[in-house]
């Protein structure tokens, strides 16, 4: 199996989102050709080859964007993107050297299967595991009395509520559905695990009653407020099917909410502008070099100068040199240098 499609099924096992990103056309001269692609975790970590490094740290950073707006993305890598005529759907962006060329990039965010737990064996118990499997969650059904009701559409069936914690991540959405047989046991060893949703299937008075239990138990405030009750948007339901619905639409409403999409565990991402004069230091610990505008990390930064009491970061040894030779042909937009391809700083 290819490397690319391999790597991508091992994040998928390990529930990691990723982006994939995709070269889909290319003008010389540029390092990257159509079919080049590589894979970016949440973490900024990039895995292929999508043109080196005058694209890469642009490619993570619309990656990065990607994976928290949940939306896809084609982008267009160029020297100078005001000189093109403008697409629709086709994001403008500068290299980050002058290496020459266009790359025209596609960013799509993937995901992993989202969990859902659902708690009891009640008619909206059963309806919500059959509704699960058909939106594509990985089902798990917890029976604690374990009479044999669940349907077939489980993944995985549980009948011990001390297991619960086992199967419970951080993507797992958890409903409690058993009509006060084990609500209060239940929410116990829920809220112990954090998942990403409670909701419990009960009336407004009933919710207050566990919540008296709950507090009993010193459970605080803030992870009492994690539980939603009744669960589901109000659209009227009655029937344990239609209570199962309103409550699978209120999960995909929370899943594709801003709210959610911030909770990945990602780095700030900043974007910087295209005309911005050299940056020093940015808030993420990234520098600007200001002779080829590439991203520097400071905290790894091997080449650096001082100037009238500034500290400038380079990528290269021969951007320094360049640099220390006429700083302000640099510092001074008016007056800044432009490389052919053969002239170069890093040749």
């Amino acid at each position: 199996m290819d490397t690319f499609f391999s790597k991508g099924q091992e994040f998928f096992q390990q529930n990691k989102p990723f982006v994939m990103a995709i070269v889909v056309r290319a003008e010389k001269p540029t390092s990257g050709k159509p079919g080049d692609k590589a894979l970016i975790t949440a973490s900024g970590e990039m895995f292929g080859w999508i043109g080196g490094s005058c694209s890469q740290p642009t490619v993570i950073r619309e990656a990065l964007k990607a994976l928290k707006e949940g939306r896809s993305r084609f982008i267009r890598l160029s020297p100078d993107p005001q000189q093109l005529t403008p697409r629709d759907g086709l994001i403008d962006l500068p290299l980050t050297c002058f290496s020459g060329g266009t790359l025209e990039i596609y960013i799509e965010p993937q995901y992993p299967q989202p969990r859902l737990l659902v708690i009891g064996s009640l008619p909206v118990a059963h309806a919500l595991v059959s509704l699960g499997k058909v939106m594509n969650y990985d089902v798990v059904a917890v029976e604690p009395d374990g009479d044999g009701g669940v349907p077939m559409d489980a993944a995985q069936v549980v009948n011990s509520l001390a297991d619960i914690a086992y199967y419970i991540r951080p993507d797992t959405y958890v409903v409690v559905a058993t009509h006060g047989s084990f609500d209060e046991t239940a929410l116990e060893h829920v809220l112990k695990a954090r998942p990403r949703y409670i909701g419990l299937v009960a009336s407004h008075k009933r919710f207050e009653a566990v919540l008296e239990y709950l507090r009993d138990q010193d459970i605080s405030e803030a992870d009492l407020a994690q539980i939603k009750a009744p669960a589901g948007l109000d659209i009227h339901a009655q029937q344990g099917d239609e209570i199962a619905l309103s409550i699978l639409a209120e999960i995909v409403q929370f899943r594709r909410s801003a709210q959610e999409a911030a909770d990945w565990d990602m780095p700030e991402v900043e974007t910087p502008e295209a005309e911005a004069a050299p940056a020093l230091e940015t808030a993420s610990g990234i520098a600007i070099d200001p002779v080829c505008h590439m991203e520097v990390d400071i905290a790894t930064a091997k080449f650096t100068y001082e100037h009238e009491g500034k500290m400038y970061y380079f990528c290269a040894p021969g951007c320094k040199l360049s640099f220390r030779r006429n700083p302000e042909a640099y510092l001074n937009p008016a007056s800044n240098v432009s490389f052919d391809m053969g002239m170069h700083p890093h040749a």
